[in-house]
């Protein structure tokens, strides 16, 4: 048994080995790390699966604040679950938490890039082509987005900015809470 919680600072080092875990070290490449880079986490929408026992970290979430054109948005990830447990609703349990944390915030829709018959189980969606645009290499068939708000996605467009610069290092678990 496991329960969702929002992340604690004391819980980075867990987090990490998640998602070093999950990705490993190429994923400091993606497009999706560099909006990240310079930026903390969305502190109200960070959260963890914990094993109710043990403690134990079995899965994270966290989103960032984005801005697609002028409007303000999120970017989800990384979503990362113990290797051997994936497949158990961990993931799909913590987006939708978090997903429906965000509804209750300032923001008009969640962006991601990944699998899309994945994410497309707690409501994502492909965007067209061109419509929301990555500052690098990111493949637009992978693109997806999901509305916070009626019809977000319906006029979504632009460039995909950070939101906000908070230091000269990332340290997403230095201002969580």
């Amino acid at each position: 048994m496991w329960t969702i919680r929002a992340e604690r600072e004391e819980d980075g080092e867990g987090v990490e080995r998640l998602v070093d875990l999950g990705f490993g070290p190429g994923r400091f490449a993606k497009t999706a790390y560099r909006l990240r880079e310079g930026v903390f986490p969305e502190g109200l929408l960070s959260f963890v699966a914990e094993d109710k026992e043990s403690h134990r970290l079995l899965g994270s979430v966290r989103f960032w604040p984005i801005s697609v054109g002028s409007r303000p948005a999120l970017l989800l990830g990384p979503l990362a679950v113990e290797p051997q447990l994936r497949g158990r609703g961990i993931g799909i349990a913590l987006m939708q938490h978090g997903i429906d944390e965000a509804r209750k915030l300032d923001y008009d829709a969640v962006v991601l890039v990944g699998d899309e018959p994945y994410y497309v189980r707690v409501g994502f969606a492909r965007l067209p082509k061109g419509r929301v645009r990555f500052p690098g290499p990111v493949d637009p068939n992978r693109v997806l987005g999901l509305a916070l708000k009626p019809n977000a996605l319906i006029t979504l467009s632009g460039e995909v900015k950070r939101a906000r610069i908070d230091c000269a290092v990332s340290a997403p678990s230095a201002k969580l809470g």
